[in-house]
């Protein structure tokens, strides 16, 4: 097991490398919650842009130097891999990587082309990808550096947590994304060994929450059915045996939250606290948000924002599709008479409403409408639901058949 003493030791190792990231207080999410007080500990702001690089820096700094210069693999599904490549190229290491196919392009450009790492794509998930690191590490005897199953790595990790102690020292409860559990034993050994009165709560995604699987198993379980989730960084199959005796020591309870509460929450991390977070560093607030951590209740509370290395397409689509779970983009399909003029009025009718066009399609020949009639699909801005509420019924004073598409 990792003591206080090991993550000790890893903060004075990392202490010139790595800066505190910040903890600020959240004004918004604290008069949105139950809480006494809602904290970001902002790992996002990290020079990869996620907390892995504190557990790859204190791993690499143990190696002998006989390993330093045999090379080193991992297998990652993105943000370990890029603390892995970034250190070991600053350190003098060769590194390879092996992602999985899936991994977003952000993470891969910047793990071989702005950190100089060798990378290769293989499988359809961490688990596949490990499986094929480790066939490498074998046949060209490199060192392995595992993403969370590590005695150093994850000491690494748990200096997050003595930040946290240091900026926060009134803290009652902490929310940790969980994947194969690196991050939240760090995290956990650190707060527990030192106040077991803070709670450590774990956040999964509920298509593949593995850790929580093997914690109501009573042991290590494998998701044979597994789902996919924009949560990539913390998407894996099955926890690390170590990691795994460390959460159920440690930790107070694992939560699961949905793709739809993930994705709103990084809208609502990005709209009102102007930060950008990946799947696995909004999960937490996730969690808090849709009731899924009760005993948050009334106390100062802080969420781990792991990583922010999102893909913009995601965080396009995430934005269209908050835009219309709000009630700020609407689509409309109206059947209006095809007469001159028709189009104009009905634009003109918008407009009056203080709705903004964003797209239109104007259709005779392949709509349902009759004969003397056209369809017209139009997509809007508006301000919330009552707003298209309103302007639906203003469109249908005029005659004109209004339907949400």
């Amino acid at each position: 097991m990792v003591t206080l003493q090991d993550i000790q030791a890893a903060r004075e190792r990392l202490r010139t490398a790595l800066r505190p990231t910040p903890c600020p207080a959240s004004d918004y999410f604290t008069e949105k919650t139950d809480c006494a007080v809602v904290y970001f500990k902002l790992e996002n702001l990290q020079r990869t842009g996620a907390f892995k690089e504190r557990g790859a820096l204190n791993k690499l700094l143990t190696l002998t130097s006989e390993e330093k210069q045999r090379g080193v693999i991992a297998a990652s599904a993105g943000n370990h891999a890029q603390g892995v490549a970034y250190h070991a190229r600053r350190l003098g290491i060769r590194a390879t990587i092996v992602m999985p196919e899936r991994t977003p392009l952000i993470k891969v450009t910047r793990t071989r082309d702005d950190y100089g790492a060798r990378v290769v794509l293989k499988g359809a998930n961490f688990d596949e990808a490990y499986a094929e690191a480790l066939r490498i590490q074998k046949a060209e005897d490199l060192v392995f550096v595992h993403p969370f199953n590590d005695p150093h790595v994850i000491a690494g990790q748990g200096t997050l947590g003595l930040e946290l102690l240091e900026q926060c020292p009134d803290l009652e409860l902490v929310l940790v994304p969980v994947g194969g559990g690196g991050l939240i034993s760090g995290v956990a050994v650190a707060l527990k060994e030192t106040n077991p009165r803070i709670q450590v709560v774990g956040v999964q995604a509920s298509t593949i929450a593995s850790m929580k699987a093997s914690l109501d198993a009573g042991a290590r379980t494998e998701l044979t059915a597994a789902g996919t989730t924009i949560a990539d960084g913390i998407a894996v199959k099955i926890p690390g045996d170590l990691t795994f005796e460390h959460v159920r020591r440690y930790v107070d309870a694992v939560v699961t939250v949905d793709e739809e509460e993930i994705a709103a929450a990084i809208l609502l991390m990005l709209e009102q606290e102007k930060t950008v977070a990946e799947g696995a560093g909004a999960a937490g607030l996730a969690a808090l948000l849709n009731g899924k951590v009760p005993q948050a209740k009334g106390k100062r509370v802080a969420i781990i924002v792991g990583g922010g290395n999102i893909d913009m397409n995601v965080i396009s689509r995430i934005i269209e599709r908050g835009l219309v779970k709000a009630g700020r983009l609407v689509q409309l399909e109206v059947r209006l008479p095809d007469r001159p003029g028709m189009l104009a009025r009905l634009t003109t009718q918008i407009a009056e409403m203080r709705a903004n066009v964003v797209d239109l399609h104007h259709d005779r020949a392949f709509s349902k409408a009759g004969l003397g009639e056209a369809t017209v699909e139009v997509m809007l801005e508006t301000t919330g639901h009552p707003h298209i509420q309103e302007l639906m019924a203003s469109l249908e004073s005029q005659g004109w058949q209004v339907a949400r598409t």
